[in-house]
């Protein structure tokens, strides 16, 4: 099956019926309650809409006794695990707001957050348990501090379920006088330029959001979803959890991101989205296995395979159709290897697959379209969720963001920035009119901070964040994410690029390895070391980055090429010093951290 399966009719309920994502989730209960809701990578811990309705009620009567009602907030820090989701509902069904903190938050971090959001209740699990309680402690809003598996808590989660119900409290009352407008979560910026900012989104709005990913591409009955990106993230929440109260989703919830590949060959999801560090990796796993096969008849077979979709991608992206040649040898290349590669990523029953929340290098997406995963970039964030997409059942443009969402504005200003209407759009950062104003104008449109350019068609693409555009000596404006992403793209050995240039007379860069397909290479050719400030260093690798540089230079202006670069002795990972929990580049913590190494590159 490839993505050009996708369904072009809706086989679900429109959830603007509803006046919650409450009432949909019990309708789904009620509709499909022996259907699996939720289950982890090998199949085990299966709860049913059943299981889930009828656990959502004992955690929601157990927080109730606790105190938690409408207007409450809840804090969760969890991996991605099926308690995530039945806690999060249960405190939805009381009226009140739940919302989640990245596990690699520090303890002041979350202190912030639990100020800002007045949360009464903290759950977590053992793990995170001395760093919740370092947040707590200076938090007096908190409680009560919940464990779903242990540890010194006030509570475990089990107790909390066994609690009895508050006199007078009535579940199916509570969660039918739930209306559109309460606060359906907070989520708060990454915090890449400042301070995170606590941006709320109210059920109807997010139930409008769902109806609009539903007319964009019709939801299939009894879809599967694999949920493995940080919660505290509006994509996942919106892509897997609001996703499945209104549609009915089955979720694999994956704890451990290491079993993501585990994760999606057991479930085969029907929609995938993921960042487009994932697709990298993902793309670098059949590139290792094209590189690493040793019988050479087998490695040209698979090379010729990717070419060919390759052939097909080129033709359709000119705008032309591919040749009665192209087309015949496709077909053959995906009979006999290109399906293949979709069964071994699992992706192989794929309805709709997407990618956003950063640039994504071309040859990331040519190399997806070639095997026959059709994927989409769309374009949106915290502050209006999905806003823009390439038409999953139409043409996709690679390297666009596509055009706006069935009943959502969107419009460039004078400068080129994205400004979006609708209903989509947040209610507001909690406590902060001034940033609210700041933010949305009196007219309702979001000031989003991105630059786009449009084509002819409307498609838009994405030139760069406002605040991160290189300025150079000379005066000139340059895209540092165009520049990354051309440099990267020319070699799947690069995990990051980070150009520099704001100021100074030239462009240069930071560049770093990427463990999971350079340590592989390197066994492959007889290094004999997996150590990544030896192979920064090791010539053969060296002289592999530097063929991707000199390679990316020649499609890059004159003026944004890079002069020269380093590549860092050191791996990144999400919530470290120089990434954002979703793998975004702290640019400000990155210029002070690597100051040195920066000025060595302008001596």
């Amino acid at each position: 099956m490839s993505m050009t399966d996708a369904p072009t009719t809706s086989f679900v309920e429109s959830p603007l019926r509803f006046d919650s994502l409450c009432a949909a989730f019990q309708h789904r209960v009620g509709a499909h309650p022996d259907r699996t809701a939720l289950q982890l990578p090998d199949g085990s811990g299966v709860l049913t809409y059943g299981d889930y309705g009828r656990r959502v009620q004992a955690i929601a009567t157990g927080l109730a006794s606790l105190g938690v009602g409408p207007g409450d907030t809840v804090a969760l820090q969890l991996t991605n695990r099926p308690e995530f989701h039945l806690l999060d509902t249960a405190v939805l069904h009381l009226g009140a707001t739940p919302f989640s903190v990245y596990n690699t938050n520090p303890a002041a971090v979350t202190t912030g957050l639990l100020h800002n959001s007045d949360a009464t209740v903290f759950v977590t699990e053992e793990a995170f348990l001395p760093v919740v309680r370092e947040a707590v402690a200076g938090a007096p809003t908190v409680q009560r501090v919940i464990t779903v598996d242990g540890g010194d808590a006030d509570l475990t989660l089990a107790e909390l379920e066994a609690l009895d119900a508050p006199d007078g409290f009535d579940f199916d009352a509570s969660w039918r006088a739930v209306g559109g407008d309460a606060v359906c979560t907070i989520v708060y910026t990454s915090g890449t330029t400042g301070a995170p900012k606590g941006v709320q989104h109210t059920h109807a709005g997010l139930l409008f959001g769902l109806d609009s990913m539903n007319l964009l591409c019709p939801i299939s009955e009894a879809g599967r979803v694999v949920s493995y990106l940080p919660m505290a993230h509006i994509a996942e929440r919106y892509i897997s959890h609001y996703a499945s109260l209104a549609y009915g989703y089955s979720i694999t919830c994956v704890p451990d991101p290491t079993q993501l590949a585990a994760a999606l060959a057991m479930t085969r999801p029907t929609r995938f989205f993921g960042v487009p560090r994932i697709y990298e990796k993902l793309r670098g796993a059949i590139l290792a296995a094209i590189d690493g096969e040793q019988d050479p008849a087998r490695k040209a077979g698979m090379q010729g395979a990717l070419d060919a979709g390759l052939a097909k991608v080129r033709a359709e992206q000119a705008g032309e159709e591919p040749t009665a040649e192209q087309q015949a040898a496709f077909e053959q290349a995906d009979e006999l290897v290109l399906s293949k590669f979709r069964a071994k990523l699992g992706m192989d029953e794929l309805e709709w697959s997407a990618v956003a929340a950063a640039p994504t290098p071309y040859v990331v997406l040519e190399f997806f379209h070639a095997i026959g995963v059709r994927v989409a970039e769309l374009w949106g964030m915290s502050e209006c969720v999905l806003s823009t997409s390439n038409p999953p059942n139409g043409r996709i443009k690679l390297g666009s963001v596509g055009y706006h969402l069935p009943n959502v504005q969107v419009r460039l200003a004078d400068d080129g920035e994205i400004l979006v209407k609708g209903p989509n759009v947040m209610c507001g950062y909690r406590k902060d009119p001034e940033k609210t104003a700041e933010a949305v104008d009196a007219d309702g449109w979001l000031h989003s901070g991105d630059i786009a350019e449009a084509d002819e068609d409307g498609y838009l693409r994405i030139v760069d964040r406002k605040k991160e555009l290189i300025i150079n000596a000379a005066g000139k404006n340059m895209s540092p994410a165009h520049i990354e992403m051309t440099i990267k793209g020319e070699s799947n050995l690069i995990a990051q690029v980070v150009a520099i240039g704001d100021a100074r007379q030239y462009v240069t860069a930071l560049i770093v390895l990427d463990p999971e397909t350079v340590v592989p290479y390197a066994a492959n050719r007889g290094i004999d070391t997996t150590d990544i400030a030896a192979l920064a260093e090791h010539a053969d690798i060296h002289a592999q980055i530097a063929a991707a540089v000199e390679r990316g230079n020649a499609k890059l202006a004159r003026v944004e090429q890079l002069k020269a670069f380093t590549v860092l002795p050191v791996a990144w990972v999400p919530g470290g010093d120089e990434l954002t929990p979703t793998m975004k580049m702290k640019r400000k913590v990155i210029d002070e951290k690597y100051a040195d190494v920066i000025a060595g590159l302008y001596g």
